[in-house]
């Protein structure tokens, strides 16, 4: 087949006998054409600049495109991969440039980024790709453009449009299109200043007692781990970072889970796989630590609104790590391994040692030799409840980073109503003000979806630009000299990739029209009014019935408070567990959270066990004596010491009583016997139940059932006993003086009285009757 250079591109010469074939398909096109609807656009052949956009079957996508910043003399260059995914072969494939009108506002990108430019403003010429296309094939792409040939000659932002042509089946047709952005900045003084705020958060993965569930984070901090690679962005920044001055949100759960897992770990028996790559990955976030400002995240990154609307906004003010009563961290044993508590008693802080701060805040400073900010929070969700940001800032919180979701009106913000971007919003809060600063949304769902951006990472890049360029284009018409700020703040779990999140950290501080700056510089930076804060609707949060079951367990812990000395340290592990059973990272993980808090509930039921009475053998108890006590032996199976009260009470409440025990401490891993004061008023067999409790009415243990017997006389019985004598002798007495009076009188006693006779008073017989003869 031969083929003759038109002015809109490549157009086929076909032979004779297809020539027909051809005119029909031509017909067909411009018949269809005809009975389209009012209003759209026909899929023209070839170059046609109002085509309407198609993807194609084949797939554009770009690894260079320079200059990123384009000047009236610049020459645009384009180089990447055009893949076949279609089922066609496809030959004689060309590509050029062709833009679309200037973007002069923040609105109307996003309008373009919804319904991509045709690009019919200016098209640079097509040029010609080596190869051909088999289905699932790819070729190189390179094409070469002057800014004169798209007629860029004002300072903006462009739309632009790769436009990919080729054959198919006999007909020349765009094939492919990849739509992407220019920026233009040669005469502006204007800057954008942009910060970064960097998470470094992963979802728990220890349970209640401290032991690992799984060995999922050793993949994440290994190569090409999640986390791997996010630190893999920072590395890779020019002059080490020192340039671009990164914030590293961390939570501190991470950062104690990675370090017990370098010291050596164990996931249901078996060592643990990621002991080198926890080494590895600690060392190198401490490099980067002394160079980027680092802010401690809330333990275990808890979702604090969730929390605050269950009614548990202790459990939000213990992971916090700007108080002393951010008390959540895990314990260790004496050979470095996790505990649920601590079984030593807990040393006094070093004299340098930060006390006025959390322990959140020292996980990171033993871990990372820094000194991290606690007086910065970032809630899940960017929105934050009136009663949390109380909490919060009872906890030390003095700055919030917030999504635009979380103002009334955040325009004015993000520079979406056509002035300067401020990123520091004041709000009002009852007497005073309180610092916030806004998470730009574009930006940050750029970032969000750079991992699955079609065009690959180099086109996520210019969409970033572009977002930047025309925030600055907007200053520029407005006052150039005046301070324009913005904050980008990714997903707390993005898929990062040096390939796009190092390039837009580094642009900040090589394009001449950005500035790379600090989160806290933004603090210091100029203000706009974003209005008041919208409270937030609940949507997404951790369920209900989970935590309802997080409130149980918190139950169970403030009962333990009121029976343990320092509770702070001595239930810290319990602590850190409700914080990890709480984590906003849940929130995509329904399965997981209901394990976790199922974990968490059963963990600290079972402290109640550990604490109770130790029944007699056979069950009975005897009493020598009325004042007997009853002694008792009470067990604490726990590794710390516990108060408790005990309390008897018999079934039927007659015939014996206990005195009031005072509280008993009950040393830990102990066995101790009570002596109970008790008081018996008869003799028998009693049945008395024992009962043992924290100070504040928890019960611990069992309550106990017992057989009291008592030989020993009672009040009761002994004044029976008594008076049942004293009738007996009176009885004995009255007999005896009547006996007297009648032997005095010589009267016969009766009869009932006459004693019987003894053996000196037997009575003498009667003389015998002479015998008498009978007569002869």
């Amino acid at each position: 087949m031969r083929r003759r250079a038109t002015g809109g591109g490549v157009r086929p010469v076909t032979p004779a006998p297809r020539r027909a074939a051809v005119l029909a398909a031509v017909v067909v096109a411009v018949l269809g054409a005809l009975l389209l609807p009012a209003g759209t656009a026909s899929a023209a052949p070839g170059d046609d600049p109002a085509a309407t956009p198609s993807t194609g079957p084949v797939g554009v996508s770009l690894t260079s495109l320079e200059p990123r910043t384009v000047r009236p003399d610049s020459t645009i260059q384009l180089v990447g991969t055009l893949t076949n995914d279609g089922d066609d072969t496809i030959t004689d494939i060309t590509v050029r440039l062709q833009r679309g009108d200037r973007l002069t506002s923040r609105q109307e990108l996003a309008d373009d980024a919804a319904t991509p430019s045709a690009g019919d403003a200016a098209q640079a010429p097509f040029s010609p790709q080596v190869g051909v296309l088999e289905p699932g094939d790819s070729i190189p792409l390179g094409y070469t453009a002057t800014a004169a040939d798209l007629g860029i000659v004002e300072d903006g932002v462009y739309p632009v449009l790769v436009n990919v042509n080729g054959t198919r089946n006999g007909l020349v047709e765009r094939v492919g299109e990849l739509s992407t952005y220019l920026v233009a900045a040669a005469s502006t003084t204007s800057r954008t200043s942009v910060a970064w705020l960097w998470p470094l958060t992963e979802r728990p993965h220890r349970d209640a007692a401290g032991a690992f569930v799984d060995d999922d984070l050793a993949g994440e901090i290994s190569a090409d781990g999640r986390l791997d690679r996010a630190l893999d962005v920072l590395e890779d920044l020019p002059d080490g970072g020192r340039t671009v001055p990164v914030t590293l949100a961390v939570d501190p759960a991470l950062v104690e889970e990675v370090t017990a897992m370098a010291a050596g770990y164990t996931v249901a028996g078996a060592t643990g796989q990621g002991v080198t790559a926890a080494a590895d990955w600690l060392e190198r976030l401490r490099a980067l630590a002394s160079v980027h400002p680092v802010v401690a995240l809330p333990y275990a990154d808890v979702d604090a609104d969730a929390l605050q609307a269950a009614g548990l906004p202790a459990v939000v003010t213990r992971s916090l790590p700007g108080t002393p009563e951010g008390t959540a961290s895990q314990p260790l044993d004496a050979q470095g391994d996790p505990v649920a508590t601590p079984t030593a008693a807990p040393t006094a802080p070093a004299d340098d040692e930060d006390t006025d701060t959390g322990a959140g805040a020292r996980i990171l400073a033993d871990a990372l030799d820094v000194t991290p900010r606690t007086d910065l929070a970032w809630p899940a969700g960017g929105t934050v409840r009136p009663d949390t940001l109380a909490t919060l800032r009872a906890g030390g919180v003095g700055e919030l980073v917030l999504g635009q979701g979380a103002y009334a009106d955040a325009a004015a913000a993000v520079g979406r109503t056509g002035r300067a971007a401020a990123a520091r919003v004041p709000v009002t809060t009852g007497a005073d003000t309180l610092t916030t600063l806004v998470a730009d949304g574009a930006l940050g769902d750029v970032v969000a979806a750079a991992d699955t951006t079609a065009g690959g990472a180099r086109v996520v890049e210019q969409r970033y630009l572009a977002e930047l360029g025309v925030l600055t284009s907007q200053l520029a018409a407005v006052d150039p000299a005046v301070a324009q700020t913005v904050l980008v703040v990714p997903p707390r779990e993005v898929q990062a990739d040096p390939s796009w999140a190092t390039a837009m950290m580094a642009d900040t501080a090589s394009e001449p029209w950005l500035a790379a700056v600090s989160v806290d510089d933004l603090t210091r930076g100029p203000v706009a009014d974003a209005g008041a804060l919208v409270a937030p609707t609940g949507d997404g949060q951790l369920s209900g019935v989970g935590l309802a079951t997080v409130a149980e367990a918190v139950a169970i812990r403030d009962d333990f408070a009121a029976a343990v000395d320092d509770a702070g340290v001595v239930l810290a592990g319990y602590d850190a567990a409700i914080a990890r059973a709480s984590s906003a990272a849940w929130r995509g993980d329904p399965s997981g959270f209901t394990a976790r808090t199922t974990d968490l509930q059963q963990t600290l039921t079972g402290l109640r066990g550990r604490v109770g009475l130790v029944a007699p053998a056979d069950g009975t108890y005897s009493l020598a004596s009325s004042d007997a006590p009853l002694v008792l032996t009470v067990r604490n199976d726990l590794p710390f010491a516990v108060t408790v009260t005990l309390d008897l009470q018999t079934r039927s409440g007659v015939g014996f009583d206990a005195d009031p025990v005072s509280d008993r401490r009950l040393e830990p891993d102990s066995r101790t016997v009570v002596q109970v004061p008790t008081s018996v008023r008869q003799s028998g067999s009693f049945t008395v139940v024992a009962r043992l409790a924290t100070p504040a009415g928890g019960q611990l243990g069992t309550q106990v059932e017992l057989r009291v017997s008592s030989t020993a006389y009672g009040p009761i019985t002994l004044v029976i006993t008594l008076g049942a004598a004293a009738l007996l002798a009176l009885l004995f007495l009255r007999r005896l003086v009547r006996f007297v009076l009648r032997r005095r009188r010589g009267e016969p006693g009766p009869v009932e009285d006459d004693a019987l006779p003894g053996a000196d008073d037997a009575p003498t017989a009667p003389p015998a009757a002479p015998p008498t003869r009978s007569p002869v």
